[in-house]
């Protein structure tokens, strides 16, 4: 196990998860979000490749539309 920030709370995910990866254990994996990882933002294709490790840093956005 190791911690990277999610949003800014510390998050124990197992070594070697991808971003994907987590995007399914917060089950967002079906929303419309965009995702900030090290101060970069990713493309969706990307989700897949990075393996965060320990103390990395994730920010993402739901897109939420409304009227």
């Amino acid at each position: 196990m190791m911690d990277i920030y999610v949003n800014g709370k510390t998050r124990s995910i197992e070594e070697n998860t991808t971003v994907e990866q987590l995007i399914e254990q917060l089950d967002l994996a079906h929303e419309r979000i965009a995702i900030e990882h090290n101060r970069s933002i990713l493309e969706a294709a990307q989700f897949f490749n990075i393996i965060l490790k320990a103390g990395d840093t994730v920010e993402i956005v739901r897109f939420v539309g409304g009227g």
